[in-house]
């Protein structure tokens, strides 16, 4: 193998170059971003870099010195706009092509968006572009609407109210987060955020963004008006796929692999958009969360190189909302039962236990580190035992 060329150049691709290195590749490394930015780190942009604790420079996963010492060939800031999987290469918008050996894919996911034509202050987020454009925005203090109740939704929400905005969160799910952890868990992130002095309209569909030129408000159902400056729109997101249409690949949900994250012989995916099959849960996933990414960016790396090792990490997602740190590992789906483990020595936290059929799939901790490492120790056991 000649030439490696990795599509996405975030965390994920960044890591399979790495990866690629250390495991002895001598080869071409190709990175191409659709972004001009290296790759930085993506989830303090609704938290620390929106409340202005941290700067830009700050986010940058690795210094330039490091980058440099990968010897890799960077093409940032252009797209990649298709695949020939036959003819193993990879063009870019500006009619480049890149002949390959091995592909890993990692383009990652795009932000859901709302039909029609967005007046000023509309904003959805995604990278660091949007979200410098969203604190210059947040420093008038405008009255702030989030549609979308998600993890990207609420701890913007928390962001914004932290700053010292009038906001309202708004969701067609009964709770927030509750279709990551359930109404129970649901149920106390909203009375957090309601203490805090944001207002929830849960349940509650927007029919229309108000105003010409820049955004007045929401219509919501029964004629009412909910005023807002500033409308973030955190509705979910979809995987970066639309390049490789016609490619042959399977693109159900993101690019389907197997459980060694490769898509067709010498093209594997990672992170955000890599659907594969995780053998300790013995179903599909696809997860968007930072550490997954990297995670899996390596492993991509390691089986194009030879190793044939599946890849079943442990799922972990963090949020940080006001004074809560909710850290989980794991999964929490419908119909799980949860069951809370108080931390005596430290009243307000807890560890909360998901299982289906008595088998212990999920752990989360509110403020808990400590016992969540204890609760990871039970849940790899779980999962090594039914593998």
């Amino acid at each position: 193998m000649r030439r490696v060329v990795i599509v996405g150049a975030s965390a994920a691709g960044l890591a399979a170059a790495e990866t690629l290195r250390a495991e002895g590749f001598g080869g071409t490394i190709t990175l191409v971003g659709e972004e001009r930015h290296a790759p930085y780190d993506r989830p303090p942009l609704s938290k620390q870099l929106m409340s202005g604790a941290w700067e830009a420079g700050r986010l940058a996963l690795r210094d330039q010195a490091a980058l440099d010492a990968l010897g890799a060939e960077w093409r940032l800031g252009v797209r990649a706009v298709s695949l020939d999987v036959a003819a193993r290469r990879v063009t870019l918008e500006n009619n480049d092509g890149l002949d390959f050996d091995g592909l890993i894919l990692a383009t990652g996911v795009r932000p859901r968006r709302l039909p029609g034509r967005m007046p000023a202050g509309v904003h959805v987020l995604r990278g660091l572009d949007d979200a410098l454009a969203i604190r210059d925005a947040l420093a008038a203090k405008p009255r702030v609407a989030v549609i979308g109740s998600g993890v990207l939704g609420t701890e913007f929400a928390a962001t914004a109210r932290g700053l010292g905005c009038e906001v309202t969160l708004v969701g067609q799910a009964a709770l927030p987060m509750a279709r990551q952890f359930g109404a129970r868990i649901g149920e106390m992130i909203a009375q957090r955020h309601r203490e805090a002095g944001v207002a929830l309209l849960p349940s509650t569909q927007v029919l229309r963004i108000e105003g010409a030129d820049h955004v007045t408000g929401l219509r919501l159902p029964g004629g009412r008006i909910l005023p807002a400056e500033l409308v973030l729109v955190a509705i979910g997101s979809v995987p970066t796929t639309g390049w490789l249409a016609g490619s042959g690949l399977d693109l159900a949900d993101g690019v389907v692999c197997d459980a060694f994250c490769q898509a067709a012989p010498g093209i594997y995916a990672a992170g955000d958009l890599a659907s594969w099959w995780h053998e300790g849960y013995g179903r599909r996933l696809r997860i968007e969360h930072r550490m997954n990414a990297s995670e899996q960016g390596a492993a991509a790396a390691r089986n194009l190189l030879g190793a044939r090792e599946a890849f079943r990490p442990i799922p972990f997602l963090w949020s940080d909302q006001f004074d809560v740190k909710l850290q989980s590992y794991g999964l929490f789906p419908p119909g799980g039962e949860i069951e809370i483990e108080p931390d005596a020595a430290a009243p307000g936290r807890f560890v909360a236990l998901c299982r289906v059929e008595g088998r212990l799939v999920g752990a989360l901790g509110w403020n808990a580190v400590r016992a969540l490492r204890q609760a990871r120790q039970r849940l790899a056991g779980a999962l090594m035992a039914d593998a």
